[in-house]
């Protein structure tokens, strides 16, 4: 049996579910369980300083962990570079700091209050005060996919069609149309978050693990060995199928 894998789906600053789900893989698999975690770490929820603080300390502990961006992880980046910059596939009448997208809870986790009549200049200056450099860094450290023989690793999907090794970042940030309609077999299976669902899903040729977190259902980690996919839960792993 092919060495298991785990992953966990999108977390959205809710650091008491971060670790509820560490609890269960560490059960499951012991302290050196090799985990890819698939991207947005921050945004809407209320505690995403502390969400990044984990999972920096892991990475500094050399926990065979796998750190992916997702797409909030990188509009938190580009709004703390030297001069705030705005991801051109959202919405026009959308930043990051809108409460649709969450950035305002982000930064009020690191004490920085927000609101509608801030002028951005200003939000942006506390908030290269507040945020810490070792979270600004580890932004920047996010890998975009990652790869075993059976699986590929990605926040969002992969643009039918293209080599793996050929995926476009915005494609493995964002997509949804042309990915979650089509129903043929990749390369390898997919294993990806981005878009909620109900309970994690098995498509065939793909599977997502955003279970809402960002909106305060609960986070969900699966595990992996060659074509078997399970869900684990307090009392165990559930059969993850097709």
């Amino acid at each position: 049996m092919p060495s298991p894998i785990y992953a966990i789906g999108d977390i959205h600053g809710y650091a008491a579910e971060l670790e509820r789900v560490l609890a269960l893989i560490e059960e499951d698999g012991g302290h050196d369980a090799r985990i890819v975690f698939l991207g947005d770490y921050t945004d809407r929820g209320p505690e995403s300083s502390a969400v990044i603080e984990r999972l920096a300390s892991g990475k500094a502990e050399g926990r065979n962990w796998t750190f992916l961006m997702g797409n909030h992880d990188r509009m938190f980046s580009w709004f703390m570079e030297d001069f705030p910059r705005h991801d051109p596939l959202l919405l026009v009448e959308l930043n990051w700091l809108n409460p649709r997208l969450g950035g305002d809870t982000t930064l009020g986790s690191y004490g920085v209050s927000v609101s509608g009549r801030d002028r951005m200049s200003d939000i942006h200056a506390k908030a290269r005060e507040a945020v810490p450099q070792a979270h600004v860094d580890f932004l920047k450290s996010l890998g975009l996919s990652h790869q075993t023989p059976e699986h590929f690793f990605a926040h969002a999907g992969i643009r039918p069609g293209v080599p793996l090794d050929a995926q476009r970042e915005d494609d493995l940030l964002w997509i949804r149309k042309g990915f979650h309609d089509f129903t043929a077999a990749h390369p390898k299976l997919i294993v990806h978050g981005h878009t909620p669902v109900d309970s994690a899903t098995h498509y065939g040729n793909r599977v997502n693990l955003d279970t809402g977190a960002g909106y305060g259902k609960p986070l969900c980690a699966a595990v992996f060995e060659g074509e078997q996919a399970w869900v684990l839960t307090q009392q165990g792993r559930n059969r993850l199928r097709p």
